[in-house]
């Protein structure tokens, strides 16, 4: 659906990736629509699946998720079997918070939130247990710099 977007859906695109929480009279107000039409282009949006979800957005540590990781994955083999066994055990760990299948030097990538260095064991011993793995190498992040979930939708007139 990206072709079809035109400048007012990509605005109201923008403005609730900023903020989910605004009252579509807002919205409207910021993209130059009246209430009915904008929450009409909102609807479709959603029903086209452009936007999937409205949500609230944490901080992890404040949760107690001190320690993110970065997981890359190389499969034993490819088959539809090996996938099958490697989506059931990562459904079964919340912790893994993204998956990427990949093209380079691992075929998957993990994101993962967990509370220390103990829960990161934990998680690596259920998943190596559980999954067939070539190779897996972890990456630490020390600090966050910079986080958005907002992507970088153009607003104005092309």
């Amino acid at each position: 659906m990206t072709a079809e977007l035109d400048l007012i859906d990509r605005k109201i695109v923008a403005e609730l990736m900023r903020d989910a929480t605004l009252p579509v009279a807002r919205i409207a107000d910021r993209v130059g629509l009246s209430q009915t039409p904008c929450w009409k282009r909102i609807q479709k949006l959603e029903s086209a699946g452009v936007l999937t979800g409205r949500v609230a957005l944490a901080d992890p540590r404040k949760l107690g998720f001190g320690l993110t990781v970065f997981v890359g994955i190389e499969a034993t083999d490819h088959s539809a079997e090996w996938r099958e066994t490697f989506d059931r055990a990562t459904a079964a760990l919340p912790e893994i918070m993204e998956i990427y299948r990949m093209a380079g030097s691992f075929d998957y990538l993990l994101h993962v939130a967990v509370a220390d260095m103990a829960a990161f064991d934990r998680l690596y011993r259920q998943l190596t247990e559980t999954v067939p793995i070539r190779s897996m190498t972890s990456h630490f992040a020390m600090e966050r710099l910079r986080f958005s979930t907002a992507y970088p939708v153009a607003t104005a007139a092309r």
